[in-house]
């Protein structure tokens, strides 16, 4: 993980960029509309302090709404997912994965998918994240901190199956995905191939 900010190097663009449309001539730069939406990520800048040798944070904003609703940064994960699976000598997609999630406490003022974790005396959301035995990121959603992580676990299994494919043969979880989401992920791999996972 890095500590500190660094701009797109000119390898890391060439892996993103055909999933940009560049042809069209723009007033923007795409590969800084990415940089700053970077940069935001690491330092936790709020929009409208965007620095002003930027563009205005309604550009930037409208670029990274843009990309998140049409799921571009889903498929760049994915295909970055696969293209270091493969530099480690793996297969492209993963066969075993892993399921947890993690309270987080959120600020008074923030009032969707808010609720509280009784065990964690946290009052705000949990992200539940699926990571691969390296810990790359191959899932992640955001519900209320006072719903079961099995029971909200479920609604995962089809995402899953389109970004792993059916090579997935094993999900790990805690004891709170013994239930619901064992069952249901249980049926799927009887109707797949006749074996429970």
């Amino acid at each position: 993980m890095t500590k500190q900010f660094s701009k797109l190097t000119d390898p890391q663009w060439d892996a993103i960029s055909p999933f940009f449309d560049l042809k069209r001539k723009r007033k923007h730069d795409l590969r800084q509309m990415i940089n700053i939406i970077l940069w935001l990520l690491r330092t936790g800048c709020q929009w409208r302090n965007l620095p002003e040798e930027w563009p205005n944070w309604q550009a930037v904003y409208y670029y990274f709404d843009r990309w998140k609703q049409d799921g571009t940064f889903e498929r760049i994960n994915l295909a970055l997912n696969q293209l270091d699976r493969k530099r480690v000598g793996k297969e492209a997609y993963p066969s075993v994965l892993s399921i947890d999630t993690q309270s987080v406490k959120l600020n008074p003022m923030i009032c969707e998918y808010r609720g509280t974790d009784a065990n964690k005396r946290v009052n705000g959301r949990k992200r539940q994240l699926v990571v691969d035995t390296q810990g790359r990121l191959w899932l992640a959603t955001v519900h209320p901190a006072n719903q079961a992580d099995g029971p909200t676990a479920v609604s995962l299994i089809g995402d899953l199956l389109w970004r792993v494919g059916e090579r997935l043969e094993k999900v790990y979880g805690d004891q709170s995905y013994n239930g619901v989401f064992a069952q249901a992920l249980a049926e799927w791999s009887i109707e797949r191939s006749g074996v429970p996972v």
